[in-house]
Protein backbone atom coordinates (compact mmCIF):
# COMPACT_ATOMS: atom_id res chain seq x y z
CA UNK A 1 0.00 0.00 0.00
CA UNK A 2 1.40 3.68 -0.51
CA UNK A 3 1.55 5.53 2.63
CA UNK A 4 0.70 9.07 2.61
CA UNK A 5 2.95 11.91 3.54
CA UNK A 6 5.00 11.37 7.17
CA UNK A 7 3.28 14.43 8.31
CA UNK A 8 -0.16 14.49 9.49
CA UNK A 9 -2.83 17.02 7.77
CA UNK A 10 -3.50 20.64 8.99
CA UNK A 11 -7.12 21.65 9.43
CA UNK A 12 -7.36 24.96 7.55
CA UNK A 13 -10.08 27.46 6.79
CA UNK A 14 -13.51 25.55 5.24
CA UNK A 15 -14.36 26.22 1.98
CA UNK A 16 -17.26 23.87 1.57
CA UNK A 17 -18.33 20.44 2.62
CA UNK A 18 -15.53 19.17 0.19
CA UNK A 19 -13.07 20.67 3.08
CA UNK A 20 -14.02 18.62 5.41
CA UNK A 21 -11.66 15.87 7.30
CA UNK A 22 -13.07 12.22 7.14
CA UNK A 23 -12.63 9.35 9.57
CA UNK A 24 -13.37 6.28 10.01
CA UNK A 25 -13.59 4.61 13.55
CA UNK A 26 -11.05 1.36 14.69
CA UNK A 27 -14.05 -0.42 15.99
CA UNK A 28 -15.61 -0.93 12.72
CA UNK A 29 -12.27 -3.42 12.27
CA UNK A 30 -11.95 -5.06 14.84
CA UNK A 31 -10.60 -8.09 12.97
CA UNK A 32 -7.61 -6.83 11.74
CA UNK A 33 -4.72 -5.37 13.47
CA UNK A 34 -4.90 -1.81 14.27
CA UNK A 35 -1.34 -1.03 12.02
CA UNK A 36 -3.15 -2.64 9.08
CA UNK A 37 -6.33 -1.28 9.82
CA UNK A 38 -4.30 2.66 10.08
CA UNK A 39 -2.99 1.10 6.57
CA UNK A 40 -5.93 0.50 4.56
CA UNK A 41 -7.78 3.42 5.91
CA UNK A 42 -5.08 5.78 5.06
CA UNK A 43 -4.69 4.14 1.26
CA UNK A 44 -8.45 4.45 0.96
CA UNK A 45 -7.83 8.53 1.20
CA UNK A 46 -8.83 9.18 5.01
CA UNK A 47 -7.12 11.59 6.81
CA UNK A 48 -7.61 10.27 10.53
CA UNK A 49 -8.76 7.86 12.48
CA UNK A 50 -10.94 7.56 15.96
CA UNK A 51 -9.47 5.24 17.63
CA UNK A 52 -11.66 3.03 20.36
CA UNK A 53 -9.09 1.37 23.25
CA UNK A 54 -9.70 -1.70 23.76
CA UNK A 55 -8.17 -5.56 23.66
CA UNK A 56 -7.47 -5.38 20.45
CA UNK A 57 -6.39 -1.76 18.96
CA UNK A 58 -3.95 -0.38 22.02
CA UNK A 59 -4.95 -1.82 25.45
CA UNK A 60 -4.68 0.57 28.02
CA UNK A 61 -4.18 -2.00 30.58
CA UNK A 62 -1.89 -4.29 29.20
CA UNK A 63 2.26 -3.93 30.09
CA UNK A 64 4.68 -1.70 28.21
CA UNK A 65 1.69 0.73 27.31
CA UNK A 66 4.42 3.86 26.74
CA UNK A 67 6.03 2.01 24.09
CA UNK A 68 2.97 0.74 22.02
CA UNK A 69 1.88 4.29 22.34
CA UNK A 70 4.94 5.36 21.19
CA UNK A 71 4.50 2.96 18.46
CA UNK A 72 1.20 4.36 17.45
CA UNK A 73 1.69 7.52 17.42
CA UNK A 74 5.00 6.40 14.97
CA UNK A 75 2.64 4.81 12.47
CA UNK A 76 -0.32 7.44 12.50
CA UNK A 77 2.58 10.54 11.58
CA UNK A 78 4.05 8.36 9.05
CA UNK A 79 0.89 7.48 7.35
CA UNK A 80 -0.65 11.27 7.41
CA UNK A 81 -3.41 10.43 10.00
CA UNK A 82 -5.18 12.85 12.67
CA UNK A 83 -6.35 10.60 15.74
CA UNK A 84 -9.37 11.18 18.15
CA UNK A 85 -9.37 8.68 21.01
CA UNK A 86 -13.05 6.85 21.68
CA UNK A 87 -13.35 4.86 24.79
CA UNK A 88 -17.06 3.06 24.40
CA UNK A 89 -15.52 -0.52 24.01
CA UNK A 90 -17.84 -2.75 25.61
CA UNK A 91 -16.05 -5.42 27.74
CA UNK A 92 -12.48 -3.85 28.09
CA UNK A 93 -13.18 -3.40 31.91
CA UNK A 94 -15.54 -5.70 33.26
CA UNK A 95 -15.42 -9.01 30.96
CA UNK A 96 -19.22 -9.83 31.90
CA UNK A 97 -21.48 -6.28 32.26
CA UNK A 98 -21.16 -4.81 28.95
CA UNK A 99 -19.88 -0.98 29.83
CA UNK A 100 -19.37 -1.49 33.11
CA UNK A 101 -18.65 -0.18 35.40
CA UNK A 102 -19.42 3.33 34.30
CA UNK A 103 -19.32 6.76 36.12
CA UNK A 104 -22.74 5.99 37.58
CA UNK A 105 -22.27 2.91 39.31
CA UNK A 106 -21.71 2.72 43.26
CA UNK A 107 -17.96 2.40 42.56
CA UNK A 108 -16.35 3.94 39.48
CA UNK A 109 -13.18 3.95 40.17
CA UNK A 110 -12.14 1.45 37.20
CA UNK A 111 -14.28 4.05 34.44
CA UNK A 112 -12.22 6.93 35.94
CA UNK A 113 -8.66 5.03 35.68
CA UNK A 114 -9.42 4.15 32.50
CA UNK A 115 -10.64 7.89 31.23
CA UNK A 116 -7.25 9.07 32.73
CA UNK A 117 -5.17 6.36 31.06
CA UNK A 118 -7.58 7.75 27.57
CA UNK A 119 -6.44 11.53 28.24
CA UNK A 120 -2.71 10.43 28.83
CA UNK A 121 -2.84 8.39 25.50
CA UNK A 122 -4.57 10.99 23.99
CA UNK A 123 -1.69 13.59 24.75
CA UNK A 124 0.97 11.07 23.80
CA UNK A 125 -0.75 10.54 20.55
CA UNK A 126 -1.61 14.48 19.37
CA UNK A 127 -5.29 13.08 19.78
CA UNK A 128 -7.37 15.76 18.82
CA UNK A 129 -10.38 15.34 21.47
CA UNK A 130 -10.93 12.05 23.79
CA UNK A 131 -14.75 10.93 23.36
CA UNK A 132 -16.44 9.89 26.40
CA UNK A 133 -20.19 8.96 27.54
CA UNK A 134 -22.22 8.44 30.67
CA UNK A 135 -23.45 5.44 30.77
CA UNK A 136 -26.80 3.76 31.31
CA UNK A 137 -28.07 4.45 34.91
CA UNK A 138 -27.62 1.00 37.04
CA UNK A 139 -31.24 -0.43 38.16
CA UNK A 140 -31.46 0.56 41.90
CA UNK A 141 -29.56 4.43 41.34
CA UNK A 142 -31.99 7.05 41.93
CA UNK A 143 -31.83 9.54 38.98
CA UNK A 144 -30.04 12.23 41.71
CA UNK A 145 -27.69 10.21 42.89
CA UNK A 146 -26.68 9.25 39.13
CA UNK A 147 -26.50 12.99 38.19
CA UNK A 148 -24.66 13.62 41.03
CA UNK A 149 -22.19 10.68 40.14
CA UNK A 150 -21.61 11.54 36.55
CA UNK A 151 -20.69 15.27 37.79
CA UNK A 152 -18.36 14.15 40.01
CA UNK A 153 -16.99 11.68 37.72
CA UNK A 154 -16.98 14.22 34.98
CA UNK A 155 -15.48 17.23 37.09
CA UNK A 156 -12.36 14.39 37.94
CA UNK A 157 -12.06 13.87 34.46
CA UNK A 158 -11.80 17.57 32.77
CA UNK A 159 -9.46 18.20 35.24
CA UNK A 160 -7.13 15.67 34.30
CA UNK A 161 -7.78 16.61 30.67
CA UNK A 162 -6.86 20.32 31.47
CA UNK A 163 -3.96 19.64 32.69
CA UNK A 164 -2.42 17.28 29.66
CA UNK A 165 -4.39 19.97 27.35
CA UNK A 166 -6.81 17.86 25.68
CA UNK A 167 -10.30 18.62 24.43
CA UNK A 168 -12.99 16.78 25.86
CA UNK A 169 -16.13 15.69 23.94
CA UNK A 170 -18.80 14.22 26.32
CA UNK A 171 -21.14 12.07 23.51
CA UNK A 172 -25.02 11.85 24.35
CA UNK A 173 -25.54 8.43 23.53
CA UNK A 174 -29.69 7.11 23.13
CA UNK A 175 -30.93 5.27 26.18
CA UNK A 176 -27.80 6.16 28.85
CA UNK A 177 -28.64 8.36 31.63
CA UNK A 178 -26.93 12.38 28.74
CA UNK A 179 -28.79 11.12 25.73
CA UNK A 180 -29.35 13.91 23.75
CA UNK A 181 -28.35 17.17 23.40
CA UNK A 182 -30.89 19.12 25.87
CA UNK A 183 -28.88 16.50 28.28
CA UNK A 184 -25.25 17.87 27.30
CA UNK A 185 -26.41 21.07 28.19
CA UNK A 186 -27.66 20.42 31.70
CA UNK A 187 -24.77 18.00 32.18
CA UNK A 188 -22.64 21.34 31.11
CA UNK A 189 -24.21 23.74 33.09
CA UNK A 190 -23.77 21.44 36.49
CA UNK A 191 -19.45 21.19 35.86
CA UNK A 192 -19.75 24.78 36.04
CA UNK A 193 -18.94 25.04 31.92
CA UNK A 194 -15.30 24.33 32.01
CA UNK A 195 -13.72 25.43 28.48
CA UNK A 196 -12.45 22.01 27.51
CA UNK A 197 -15.84 20.05 28.43
CA UNK A 198 -17.16 19.80 24.56
CA UNK A 199 -19.69 17.64 22.82
CA UNK A 200 -19.31 14.47 20.66
CA UNK A 201 -22.17 14.63 17.98
CA UNK A 202 -23.10 11.41 16.34
CA UNK A 203 -25.01 12.00 13.11
CA UNK A 204 -26.89 9.15 13.48
CA UNK A 205 -28.29 10.01 16.92
CA UNK A 206 -29.58 13.21 16.27
CA UNK A 207 -32.05 11.45 13.43
CA UNK A 208 -32.97 8.38 16.22
CA UNK A 209 -33.98 10.91 19.19
CA UNK A 210 -33.89 14.79 18.80
CA UNK A 211 -36.53 16.87 18.13
CA UNK A 212 -35.03 18.79 15.81
CA UNK A 213 -33.67 18.15 12.25
CA UNK A 214 -29.85 17.28 11.89
CA UNK A 215 -28.73 20.12 10.33
CA UNK A 216 -30.42 22.22 13.19
CA UNK A 217 -28.87 19.79 15.96
CA UNK A 218 -25.48 20.81 14.47
CA UNK A 219 -26.15 24.63 14.20
CA UNK A 220 -27.33 24.07 18.04
CA UNK A 221 -23.83 23.10 19.16
CA UNK A 222 -21.62 24.07 17.16
CA UNK A 223 -19.45 26.41 19.20
CA UNK A 224 -18.62 23.16 21.69
CA UNK A 225 -17.86 21.15 18.71
CA UNK A 226 -14.93 19.03 19.43
CA UNK A 227 -15.87 15.63 17.92
CA UNK A 228 -18.15 13.93 14.89
CA UNK A 229 -19.42 10.43 14.53
CA UNK A 230 -21.46 9.53 11.12
CA UNK A 231 -23.36 7.02 10.55
CA UNK A 232 -26.84 6.47 9.06
CA UNK A 233 -30.10 5.46 11.47
CA UNK A 234 -33.91 5.75 11.66
CA UNK A 235 -35.86 7.33 13.80
CA UNK A 236 -36.59 5.71 17.23
CA UNK A 237 -33.82 3.02 16.36
CA UNK A 238 -30.64 2.90 17.56
CA UNK A 239 -29.14 0.82 15.10
CA UNK A 240 -25.65 2.02 13.03
CA UNK A 241 -26.09 1.62 9.14
CA UNK A 242 -24.54 2.19 6.19
CA UNK A 243 -25.10 5.18 4.28
CA UNK A 244 -27.96 5.39 2.06
CA UNK A 245 -29.94 2.41 4.25
CA UNK A 246 -31.20 5.04 6.54
CA UNK A 247 -33.19 7.96 6.64
CA UNK A 248 -30.84 10.67 6.70
CA UNK A 249 -30.37 13.07 3.84
CA UNK A 250 -26.74 13.62 4.26
CA UNK A 251 -25.51 16.98 2.14
CA UNK A 252 -27.16 19.42 4.35
CA UNK A 253 -25.41 18.12 7.42
CA UNK A 254 -22.40 18.29 6.14
CA UNK A 255 -23.43 21.71 4.61
CA UNK A 256 -24.45 22.48 8.43
CA UNK A 257 -20.71 20.78 9.55
CA UNK A 258 -18.59 23.38 7.43
CA UNK A 259 -20.58 26.37 8.07
CA UNK A 260 -20.11 25.92 11.13
CA UNK A 261 -16.51 26.46 10.58
CA UNK A 262 -15.83 22.43 11.98
CA UNK A 263 -12.47 21.45 11.53
CA UNK A 264 -12.34 18.45 13.35
CA UNK A 265 -12.78 14.44 11.98
CA UNK A 266 -16.10 13.65 10.67
CA UNK A 267 -15.38 9.76 11.67
CA UNK A 268 -17.58 6.86 10.21
CA UNK A 269 -18.93 5.06 13.05
CA UNK A 270 -20.01 1.55 11.94
CA UNK A 271 -19.02 -0.73 14.93
CA UNK A 272 -20.80 -4.02 13.84
CA UNK A 273 -19.53 -4.01 10.11
CA UNK A 274 -15.92 -5.34 10.96
CA UNK A 275 -17.12 -8.34 8.76
CA UNK A 276 -16.36 -6.45 5.78
CA UNK A 277 -14.64 -3.58 6.79
CA UNK A 278 -12.37 -2.64 4.04
CA UNK A 279 -15.48 -2.72 1.77
CA UNK A 280 -17.22 -0.57 4.11
CA UNK A 281 -14.84 2.08 4.38
CA UNK A 282 -14.32 2.41 0.84
CA UNK A 283 -17.60 2.32 0.19
CA UNK A 284 -18.13 5.64 3.08
CA UNK A 285 -15.83 7.64 2.08
CA UNK A 286 -16.79 7.64 -1.21
CA UNK A 287 -20.65 8.29 -0.03
CA UNK A 288 -19.46 10.99 1.96
CA UNK A 289 -17.53 12.74 -0.76
CA UNK A 290 -19.82 12.25 -3.30
CA UNK A 291 -22.88 14.04 -0.47
CA UNK A 292 -20.21 16.72 0.49
CA UNK A 293 -19.97 17.95 -3.50
CA UNK A 294 -23.61 17.83 -3.66
CA UNK A 295 -24.01 20.09 -0.74
CA UNK A 296 -21.72 22.52 -1.58
CA UNK A 297 -24.46 23.44 -4.65
CA UNK A 298 -27.11 24.26 -1.78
Amino acid sequence: MTAAPATRPTAGPLSGPGALRFGYGTNGFANHRLGDALAVLADLGYVGVALTLDHDHLDPFAPGLARRVAAVRRRLDALGLAVVVETGARYLLDPRHKHAPTLLHDDPARRVEFLRRAVRIGADLGAEAVSFWAGVRPPGVPPGVAADRLVAGCATVCAAAAEAGVPLGFEPEPGMFVEDIAGWWRLREALGAPPGFGITLDIGHCRCLEPMPVPQCVSAVAAHLVNVQIDDMRRGVHEHLEFGTGEIDFPPVLRALADAGYRGLVAVELPRHSHAAPAVAARSLDFLRAAASRGEGR
